[in-house]
């Protein structure tokens, strides 16, 4: 395991570790999903303001979450590095610019809170403006992803926890655009994000991070119960997931086209499924990564899926 660190590269620019804390290639990936819900439940693209205005508070919530999560973490991911170094990020989406900045030295901690505060700030401001329910949801959102954090040594549960954070900016999304949409969808809605999150992010991506977590300690999923029960919740998980975006067809308001259907199982098979046949076979941290970075893609997929659907409804 690689050890190296970008501790005192000047080519690293202070943008880029800002980027690095808040995890951009991902938290840019992840805006894909309050698009998706938006375009799900309404059919169409709705207004340019409420558009304009989404971009810059899911952009904005996004990147203050994913700091938020390193500066709650700033004492354990400091700890990491000392025992453990740094891993080999091995293609990781979420080391793309540089992993825990902070931890290393490369930002300090009042810098990350700033930062943090400043996009807090701003995604809360966006969210009131979108609707009153956006702005509690999004601070509800942050008050979970820090009790997440805290969790860590405490109990595996956590991984619930993760599921509820990363449904937030989907919710947020549909109370955007339909101020009293409807409970069945919503609830469909979030159950379909929390198995995405539960099976594609959260259990593989703790599963890659395992060898560090049991030096530390910690208490996930893969450290308590082991590979093979992993594996298992992994693919239930997914593939309860796979299942609720068929339902969701038959649910939201939208009219869409029956190729909704095609596209959502070919995502699904493609992004979900079939990087679990890998990791059920290798059953190593690459595999778990792969897994991670593969369904990290999944709702842009799906919102390209949602979108040429709307576009064929409409045209016949």
């Amino acid at each position: 395991m690689s050890t190296t660190s970008v501790l005192g590269d000047p080519g690293i620019s202070r943008l880029k570790l800002f980027m690095a804390l808040s995890r951009t290639p991902h938290g840019v990936l992840d805006m894909a999903t309050p698009a998706l819900a938006a375009l799900l439940y309404l059919g169409t693209v709705p207004p340019l303001p409420v558009v304009l205005l989404g971009i810059l508070t899911a952009f904005a919530g996004y990147t203050a979450v994913y700091a938020l999560n390193d500066v709650v973490d700033y004492r354990v991911d400091r700890e990491k590095v000392r025992h453990c170094g740094l891993p080999d990020a091995g293609g990781d989406l979420d080391a793309v610019c540089a992993r825990h900045p902070m931890a290393q030295g490369l930002l300090s901690l009042r810098e990350g809170i700033a930062w943090t505060v400043f996009w807090g700030a701003v995604a809360l401001a966006g969210a009131y403006l979108l609707n009153p329910v956006c702005a509690l949801i999004f601070m509800g959102g942050c008050a979970a992803e820090a009790v997440y954090c805290l969790m860590l040594r405490v109990s595996y549960l956590r991984t619930v926890v993760s599921g509820v954070v990363k449904t937030a900016g989907g919710l947020a999304a549909i109370f955007a655009v339909a101020p009293e949409p409807s409970p069945l969808f919503v609830l469909v809605f979030f159950l379909w994000l929390f198995a995405w999150e539960i099976g594609g992010q959260n259990i593989p991506n703790d599963w890659a991070d395992m060898k560090e977590d049991q030096e530390l300690q910690t208490d996930t999923i893969p450290v308590r119960f082991g590979v093979d029960v992993s594996l298992r919740i992994i693919v239930a998980a997914l593939a309860a997931s796979v299942l609720l975006s068929l339902a969701l067809y038959w649910i939201t308001p939208a009219r869409l086209s029956p190729a909704y259907l095609l596209g959502a199982i070919g995502a699904g098979g493609l992004l979900l499924l079939h990087p679990v046949r890998r990791l059920k076979t290798r059953r190593d941290a690459a595999s778990a990564s792969s897994l991670f970075n593969r369904a990290s893609t999944y709702p842009l997929a799906l919102f390209l899926v949602v979108l040429v659907s709307a576009i064929l409804a409409r045209l016949g």
